[in-house]
């Protein structure tokens, strides 16, 4: 989790409990997801929280873990990733993580590959 803020203010975002209770699962469950790359969290108003855009109902956006893991093992930082997920790609069109919400996770997955590599 990062303590740093790098993501808008205007990305929704859920606190850690609420993530838990929508994917049915343990809070601790939830950290262990961040800590296993598939999902990240940041501290906002003294809370842990998740963007609600890594949520697809009551699952994690398909090709989101796998993207995480690419940039990671890249040598990106969490906050990097943050950054580079909500950030407008004209190429693509959109963010990163609109991408991979509208199912071009491949897409998104190859563009992150490339970085890393």
């Amino acid at each position: 989790m990062n303590d740093v803020f790098v993501v808008s203010d205007d990305v929704a975002t859920m606190p850690v409990a609420e993530v838990a209770q929508l994917l049915a699962i343990p809070v601790t469950r939830v950290h262990q997801l961040v800590r296993d790359g598939q999902l990240l969290s940041f501290r906002r108003d003294g809370g842990a929280v998740v963007p609600t855009d890594f949520l697809d109902g009551d699952t994690v956006v398909k090709g989101l873990p796998g993207t995480i893991t690419v940039l990671r093992d890249g040598g990106y930082s969490d906050s990097d990733i943050l950054r580079w997920l909500f950030a407008e790609d004209d190429s693509l069109p959109g963010t990163p993580v609109a991408s991979l919400r509208a199912g071009r996770h491949r897409e998104v997955k190859r563009r992150a590959q490339a970085m890393a590599f």
